[in-house]
């Protein structure tokens, strides 16, 4: 691996090229978009079920391209190829529908732990939701114009609690 040494000064750059501290909001939330993608990626890892590696695995490629629009200015938001879209929100909507065909979610609060697998993916969940707050805190300043990032992150979020709790039934 070749080093560029470009980070070194604390400043990182965004698609388009331009430089920011990395401190910045973008990069903060774009960065816990790593971790969620991550912390996802142990449970696909530990996981003996495949439905479950696949819907993991997509998820994983969403949060790649959300990444990659949260660290693209509007002067180049065009230039992507994919965005986060409605359609990928009523994907995620019919996988909730589609798992809670197959497990009752529980009435009461959740303690996590029941399996290391469904352990891993409420703490990719609660990852999600630290994004989708700072996911909002962009939209609300102006950095972001596409609501469906906030739509696909609540129930992205929703999405890995019924899924850990499918994993539990398994």
């Amino acid at each position: 691996m070749k080093f560029s040494k470009r980070g070194d000064g604390g400043e990182t750059s965004l698609l388009g090229g331009q430089r920011i501290p990395k401190y910045d909001q973008r990069p903060d939330t774009y960065g816990t978009l790593d971790e969620a993608s991550s912390a996802l990626g142990v449970a696909r890892a530990m996981t003996e079920n495949q439905k479950i590696e696949d819907i993991i695995l997509d998820v994983q490629k969403d949060l790649l391209i959300m990444g990659a629009e949260l660290s693209s200015l509007p002067e180049d938001i065009d230039k992507l190829t994919q965005r986060i879209s409605e359609g990928d929100v009523s994907r995620l909507e019919g996988i909730i529908d589609e798992l809670q065909r197959d497990v009752e979610l529980p009435k009461v609060f959740i303690y996590p732990g029941e399996s290391v697998v469904s352990a891993q993916i409420d703490v990719a969940r609660t990852i999600v939701r630290r994004a989708e707050r700072k996911a909002t805190k962009l939209k609300k300043d102006g950095l972001i114009s596409n609501s469906e990032i906030n739509k696909y992150l609540n129930r992205l979020a929703d999405m890995l609690f019924t899924l850990a709790r499918f994993e539990e039934s398994k």
